[in-house]
């Protein structure tokens, strides 16, 4: 007797992808001292540690997504007048922020090092960097700085939030500078500022 397969017709149900694992991070953002520990970490590896610190830096001060740090061009910089233009992904809004001394020091170097570049983060051949390689980068810093988690990127862009709550930055500006266009996305950074029920009880 001849066997006749029957061809169910495809369901969504039955072919639905694996489930997302959960992080297993201890945080979701880094504190200001494990920032600091990561640029001096990179600095004291690889064979770019002036690029690779100034990454860790503007990636935590300007709270950037891996994928607008990569394509971050000069054309968005002045040094002169110190200032660099934020093209956000993900429907963001775009903004200027100012460039302050730190930032202003290490970009000028990456100019003359890597010079006629239109990207500011480039390799030896003169091409943008991968969003893989700011993982690995941002990793290894992580792993020399002895932070006790896998280090990621997106760390920084929480650690940049983070840190402004907890200097009693308004939320809405908090929004503008990381381009939220929901202010639900900005909530959680002042929902878990260290200063937020100082002033509860008076002894």
């Amino acid at each position: 007797m001849l066997s006749i397969a029957v061809q169910l017709p495809f369901s969504a149900k039955i072919f639905s992808p694996p489930p997302k694992k959960a992080s297993i991070r201890e945080r979701e953002y880094l504190l200001t001292s494990e920032v600091q520990a990561l640029i001096r970490a990179a600095k004291k590896i690889g064979r770019h540690p002036v690029r690779d610190g100034a990454i860790i830096l503007l990636m935590f001060r300007h709270g950037l997504r891996t994928a607008e740090l990569v394509a971050l061009k000069w054309s968005q910089i002045d040094l002169v007048g110190g200032y660099i233009e934020i093209h956000r992904v993900k429907h963001g809004h775009d903004s200027i922020h100012p460039l302050r001394s730190p930032e202003l020091r290490a970009l000028r170097q990456i100019y003359r090092d890597y010079p006629d570049t239109n990207y500011v983060f480039v390799s030896e051949r003169k091409a943008p960097l991968s969003t893989r390689l700011i993982r690995h980068i941002i990793a290894r810093a992580g792993k020399l700085a002895q932070i006790p988690f896998e280090v990621h990127p997106h760390q920084l862009r929480h650690a940049c939030g983070y840190y402004l709550a907890a200097q009693g930055h308004d939320t809405r500006a908090i929004q503008d500078y990381l381009g939220h266009k929901n202010i639900h996305h900005t909530i959680r950074y002042t929902q878990m500022s260290p200063h937020r029920f100082e002033n509860f009880w008076r002894d």
